[in-house]
């Protein structure tokens, strides 16, 4: 078996492995969108309550409410049932109301069961000892298939969709958590994809220089440099989303790293390993190391974000120009660190076979 042959299989064999493994995480994380086309936004709190701080998270997919105060607040449900209550002893839902679970899938599909009866009296069950409740609210959402009428008649422009409002109840008598919803056009795509293609070019192209020759043993030493600076790229971009989501704190960070998109973050560390581990000094199957750390960043974070090319609102805290910017350095480090290694593995392989030929 040649030595081709067998990168290809263990890089055939590591893709399967991920893909096996990364599908529970992913849908673990399905609700939080990789980018959305419209924006939601809190605008105000109605009367003021101090206590009360309301936000939007994952691009706009789920409301978060904390409630600092010493009394309890209820968000009330589409039937103007209570349906969450948010005090010092945690967070309850009202299993009675319907809000309970339609709330519980972005796309509010969820079958209601019999108990659910937004005219019956409350009936609350404890599902976070916190002070913050975090939900999809229907009310905020554009939940169609299509876009409104106005944006199809001029998608190239920014179009308020409407007012929304989410009623809220505490001891103080009734409130209001005030906010838009906005539809913002979509970027062009294809600068982005140019980009990538021609930057995974220009790195693979690395993999022609002779691995033996001085040039070839500082390509090696460039491409773990590269996996770093992508690698780092991409636990930038899983830190991002993790923020988005409502985590806060290193501790609240770490938990969110465990439990969102996971997949990507370990690629991300993966990568960086790698590219630490390749420049130090001449390693034996670096190339190996190369390939697979770049399959798994490519497929992982690059690929995986890759739709924030095309979405205007992104899950992250910072501008989305700067998360495409981190989602073109992911995938031209992948896709190109594979390219470059592969090209070396066959070209160490020709070297092995000319040998094998040359002592027969």
């Amino acid at each position: 078996m040649t030595l081709l042959t067998r990168a290809g299989l263990l890089l055939a064999a590591t893709v399967t492995a991920l893909v096996a493994t990364a599908a529970p995480a992913l849908a673990h994380g399905a609700d939080a969108p990789n980018g959305t086309d419209y924006r939601v936004e809190v605008t105000q709190l109605t009367p003021a309550r101090p206590q009360l701080r309301v936000r939007v998270i994952e691009a706009g997919a789920r409301l978060e409410l904390t409630n600092t105060g010493g009394e309890p607040v209820e968000v009330i449900g589409y039937s103007g049932e209570p349906y969450l209550r948010i005090g010092p002893d945690g967070v309850f839902e009202n299993t009675r109301s319907p809000a309970t679970y339609l709330n519980r899938t972005i796309l509010g599909d969820t079958v209601l069961p019999a108990e659910a009866d937004p005219a019956a009296a409350p009936v609350w069950r404890r599902i976070d000892g916190g002070t913050t409740a975090r939900w999809h609210d229907q009310r905020a959402r554009w939940r169609e298939a299509g876009p409104p009428a106005p944006v199809r008649a001029a998608p190239d422009r920014e179009h308020r969709v409407r007012d929304w409002v989410v009623p809220l109840r505490d001891a103080g008598g009734p409130v209001q958590v005030r906010g838009t919803l906005d539809w913002v056009p979509p970027p062009g795509a294809y600068a982005w994809w140019v980009a990538v293609t021609l930057g995974a070019l220009a790195v693979g192209a690395v993999g022609l220089l002779p691995a033996a020759s001085v040039p070839g043993r500082r390509a090696l030493v460039a491409l773990g440099g590269l996996l770093v600076v992508g690698g780092t790229a991409a636990v930038l971009l899983t830190v991002g989303r993790v923020l988005d989501a409502g985590s806060e704190g290193i501790a609240g960070v770490l938990a969110g790293l465990l439990t969102g998109p996971v997949w990507a973050g370990l690629t991300g560390l993966g990568a960086i390993a790698a590219g630490g581990w390749a420049t130090t000094r001449a390693r034996p199957h670096a190339d190996f190391v190369v390939a697979l750390a770049g399959v798994g960043l490519a497929l992982f974070a690059g690929v995986a974000n890759a739709v924030m090319f095309a979405r205007a609102v992104l899950p992250v805290p910072w501008p989305a120009t700067a998360a495409r910017v981190l989602v073109v350095l992911v995938l031209v480090t992948g896709a190109g660190a594979l390219a470059a290694a592969v090209l070396r593995l066959h070209a160490a392989g020709q070297r092995v076979a000319a040998r094998s030929a040359a002592t027969r």
